[in-house]
């Protein structure tokens, strides 16, 4: 889906900025931005990448759109499970929102308009930034302990948000649910639960838009169900858009069959969202 994205002429990108260090690692990201920032302080957009806990990288071009658009963006990196276990994950996502807010007037940035999104692991990530901003035990030690890890808007696509209902093979050791977790779900009940987004809905979380293949064979649809009517139950603004035809990433299933919306749709859904709850 984002082979194609090159760097736009308006936009300038900053690489390997470190954010946070954790013992001796060092977590890092990087910066899409335009190239001639506005007066005004720019709203944030962060993505966070996919890949199953266990592998995907920051380096990757899906925020250039958001950044020719006039919106400070970031893609952060975050320790895979195959070098820590959950929470880790989520102490560096806060970190990372944290740095922003530390940072907001060094880059020109909005500290009040900071929105996240991300897909399938990336996705789950990004609704549980939603869920529990401000929640202790998922602050960590990443740095900047004094500035709020809250976030406005939410985009998740097909992410998981109530591991112990996912169901297929996901107890299966080498399953990127147990890796993530370090054993099996159902020894892990305590982590599961703390892992799950679903778990610390509160009506004044952020607006919420979910995207999910109908026929999604890795991350069931259900799966996105499940965390919007928990949204809609505590009077959350939520939105979910089940996508016809499509398997996980946005893929056609069955083969050949037209995935409605389409991709550029499903970006141009998501940009809407984001200009509607960010360019207040």
């Amino acid at each position: 889906m984002w082979r194609k994205v090159t760097l736009p002429p308006n936009v300038e990108e900053i690489r390997d900025v470190v954010f946070s260090r954790v013992g001796n690692r060092s977590l890092r990201l990087n910066i899409a931005r335009p190239k001639e920032p506005p007066s005004e302080p720019m709203p944030v957009i962060v993505f966070i990448h996919g890949g199953g806990w266990r592998k995907g990288s920051y380096k990757g071009p899906q925020n250039y759109p958001f950044a020719a658009k006039g919106y400070f963006t970031i893609n952060i990196e975050y320790r895979l499970s195959t070098e820590a276990t959950f929470p880790a994950q989520i102490h560096d996502c806060k970190a990372a929102i944290r740095w922003l807010r530390a940072n907001a007037e060094k880059y020109n940035i909005n500290p009040d308009r900071i929105g996240v999104w991300g897909l399938s692991a990336g996705g789950h990530l990004a609704a549980l930034l939603g869920t529990s901003g401000d929640v202790p035990e998922l602050e960590g030690e990443g740095g900047y302990e004094g500035f709020s890890s809250r976030v406005q808007a939410v985009v998740d696509w097909f992410g998981p948000t109530d591991i112990s209902k996912i169901g297929g093979g996901h107890n299966n050791l080498n399953s990127p649910l147990c890796m993530l977790v370090g054993g099996p779900l159902d020894e892990k009940a305590d982590l599961v639960k703390m892992a799950n987004p679903i778990t610390y809905v509160t009506p004044d979380d952020p607006p919420f838009l979910i995207i999910h293949g109908e026929n999604d064979h890795v991350v069931p649809f259900s799966q996105s169900v499940l965390l919007y009517n928990a949204l809609r139950k505590a009077g959350v603004e939520a939105t979910l858009i089940r996508v016809e035809n499509a398997d996980h990433g946005f893929r056609p299933n069955p083969p050949g069959a037209t995935v409605k919306p389409s991709r550029e749709e499903i970006l141009k859904l998501t940009m809407e969202f984001f200009d509607k709850h960010l360019k207040k």
